[in-house]
């Protein structure tokens, strides 16, 4: 009767810190997306943290640089406004005007540093003319 009591208990002291673990990994690498808006409106909080915005490629803002493999965009969201720049390959289907989801962290400075860049594919189809 004794043993069988211990072996509920160590089950049970297992069980407790995997359920720890899983809860503190979630936490650490969840992130959500939020808006424009919503990250301008609470830029401090979120300086440093991996954060992903949504938003759309304002047009006539794009800056690449070929040698570099830079780009440097503007997206908003009609009410705010945020300063990208993105060191990597860029997806075929970026284009000003796309909607798209950058990951990453801001720096001091307002400017957003994207780790990931993402397109949102079109809710509709229209073929090219």
């Amino acid at each position: 009767m004794l043993k069988r009591k211990r072996v509920i208990f160590a089950g049970a002291i297992v069980l407790m810190a995997i359920a720890f673990l899983a809860y503190i990994g979630l936490n650490q690498f969840a992130t959500y997306d939020i808006t424009v808006s919503e990250f301008v409106a609470k830029a401090d909080s979120f300086t440093g943290k991996q954060v992903r915005v949504v938003g759309q490629v304002v047009p006539g803002s794009v800056n690449q640089d070929t040698n570099n493999f830079t780009l440097s965009f503007t997206i908003a969201d009609g009410e705010a406004s945020l300063p990208v720049v993105y060191q990597g390959v860029v997806p075929d289907t970026f284009k000003e005007g796309t909607d798209i989801v950058v990951e990453g962290k801001s720096d001091q400075q307002g400017v957003f540093h994207a780790s990931q860049l993402i397109t949102k594919c079109p809710a509709k189809y229209e073929p090219s003319s």
